[in-house]
């Protein structure tokens, strides 16, 4: 007697597109390809101002004692093809003032992840952070056609977990003792959207970033709401 056996659902994808060196633009933040001679001071002024240093605590590098340290860091690890690094440029400030990247790039079967993200003190818990996180999410299910973002972190990271969260991201698990950095263990925390629920969220960003959703100061009237 044969055996039957569950397999998944047929898929007809085609290979996703690598990301580009063209700018990702939006109402607040535009999100530019790392470049060392345009983009390190600004970014290095911007993470100075971190003066607790703990932008770099869940980082496995930094923080940088000055320029030139950054400098060595951004050429030897922020350069390649994958992982793919932006500088984040705060339209109200006239300021670089954060680093974000796709990595695990894996077009032919379209998966990608956002990490390496690192926000200036200027930067954290904004309008232009969200609408950071919202250009790279549009581009990656929009413009380069993958199906599924992930999103990972340390465990012990809350306010990334937290972030996750509030940006659509769904829990998956966690990878015990994953890898270590700094000397030190990491728990890995998984988390991901995949294109189904990105065609929900798209509606609750877009009313999220409307101009008319914040005061003066850039308060928001009401919360992020993704159904």
């Amino acid at each position: 007697m044969s055996r039957t056996f569950k397999i998944g659902y047929p898929v007809n994808f085609r290979k996703a597109k690598l990301p580009s060196k063209k700018k990702l633009v939006g109402n607040y933040t535009v999100l530019e390809p790392l470049q060392i001679k345009k983009h390190s001071i600004a970014l290095f002024k911007s993470f100075s101002k971190d003066k607790s240093k703990d932008i770099w605590s869940y980082m496995h590098y930094g923080p940088f004692k000055n320029l030139k340290t950054f400098v060595i860091y951004l050429k030897k690890h922020c350069l390649k093809k994958n992982p793919f690094f932006y500088a984040i440029y705060l339209k109200r400030f006239n300021s670089f003032c954060g680093l974000a990247s796709y990595l695990r790039i894996k077009p032919d079967i379209g998966v990608i992840e956002v990490g390496w993200i690192t926000y200036a003190p200027i930067l954290q818990k904004t309008l232009e952070g969200t609408e950071a996180m919202y250009l790279m999410m549009k581009n990656v299910f929009d413009d380069l056609g993958y199906r599924r973002y992930e999103w990972k972190c340390d465990n012990l990271n809350l306010q990334s977990k937290k972030a996750a969260l509030r940006l659509g991201f769904k829990y998956e698990g966690l990878f015990r003792q994953a890898t270590i950095y700094k000397k030190r263990n990491r728990d890995t925390a998984w988390f991901s959207i995949i294109d189904k629920e990105w065609k929900r969220y798209k509606k609750g960003y877009s009313q999220y970033l409307k101009k008319s959703n914040f005061n003066l100061k850039f308060i928001q009237k009401k919360k992020l709401k993704l159904t």
